[in-house]
């Protein structure tokens, strides 16, 4: 009797034991499956967009991420999503190579979204950033530029008679969602040159100041001219000589869909607002979008008598020449041409 009693303790200790030892390796088995979903890299191996729409719950976009072959596991989303139980952020995410859950999921949870960059060149003006726009994917050039028309309402405050955003498109490089429409550029552009405004303290006087910061960016690409070149358009405005700029006719033409390629003297005799030959004072607003140089050069001009100058761009010596006198004025072009001639040009 004590034999039986001790071998029947022995079976259920046994099956106690073999249970045990199921119930952990079970349990052993799933860690492991589970750090093989998390851990494990998988997913497209081209590119593959995951658009996560605001509002979406972690399980909903775990099925998205499985419905596009981002993940393996709506549920070891889940799980993670449960782990981590941090918040998940909607946007357009791009993927292009296998990637463990974990990271996919972090890339959700800090809102690394997919974004395009667009540069904007200093002394780009708006038919230059339109055709950057639409190469880089998010719009048409033409809605760009209606888009540049009916937003001039952006800059109201302290342009009131801006009829477009010329001039308040800052320079710099934005990375935007492929879905960004043109009203969202324009607006993120304008914000930064609101902050820029800001740091440079231009609050009064902004559309003559961008309007002679736009004519500077054109004319030189010689930081220290940018004074002097101010100086001389300064110095003709107050003598009501006509600023005789050609980048404010051929941005004239352009607006009217005239311009060749070429500046011809017929341009120079068509009666455009631009044509700074026929008009005195500044145009009727900028011809392009200024950067930081140019427009602390019109904020703050050289003092100087200069009323003349041979820009450094069309001379072979890569500077700028200066004059007070017309005489000088055309020794300077007498000696540009010949500078011309001496580097093989005409």
């Amino acid at each position: 009797m004590t034999n039986r009693t001790r071998r029947s303790r022995n079976k259920k200790g046994s099956r106690a034991v073999n249970l045990l030892l199921a119930v952990f390796l079970g349990a052993l088995a799933a860690v492991g499956v589970a750090g093989w979903m998390i851990l494990v890299p998988y997913g497209p191996q081209k590119e593959t967009i995951v658009d996560v729409a605001p509002g979406s719950s972690a399980m909903l976009i775990g099925r998205q991420l499985e419905r596009a072959g981002v993940i393996r596991s709506r549920y070891a989303f889940d799980m993670t999503r449960f782990l981590e139980r941090g918040s998940l952020r909607a946007g357009e995410y791009r993927f292009s190579h296998p990637l463990p859950l974990i990271e996919v999921y972090e890339r959700i949870a800090r809102g690394d979204v997919f974004t395009i960059a667009l540069t904007v060149p200093e002394g780009a003006n708006c038919f230059d950033i339109a055709a950057r726009v639409q190469a880089a994917g998010f719009s048409s050039s033409r809605a760009f530029l209606d888009a540049l028309v009916s937003q001039a309402g952006l800059v109201a405050d302290f342009d009131p008679g801006a009829k477009s955003l010329e001039g308040y498109l800052f320079p710099d490089t934005y990375w935007f969602s492929p879905k960004a429409s043109p009203d969202d550029i324009l607006a993120v552009m304008v914000r930064r040159f609101r902050s820029v405004a800001t740091q440079l303290g231009l609050t009064e006087n902004v559309h003559n100041v961008v309007t002679l910061a736009s004519l500077v960016e054109r004319e030189t690409a010689v930081g220290g001219e940018r004074p002097l070149v101010a100086s001389v358009y300064v110095n003709r405005i107050q003598k009501k000589m006509p600023l005789m700029a050609d980048p404010a006719v051929i941005y004239g033409l352009k607006l009217e869909g005239l311009w060749r390629g070429s500046l011809y003297q017929s341009d120079l005799d068509r009666n455009t607002a631009y044509n700074t030959y026929l008009h005195t004072g500044l145009p009727p607003g900028p011809i392009d979008n200024p950067g930081i140089p140019s427009l602390r050069a019109a904020m703050h001009p050289a003092e100087t008598d200069y009323l003349y100058f041979v820009a450094a761009s069309d001379n072979p010596q890569g500077r700028s020449l200066f004059s007070d006198t017309l005489d000088q004025h055309l020794r300077n072009v007498d000696g540009y041409r010949k500078a011309l001639k001496r580097y093989g040009r005409r």
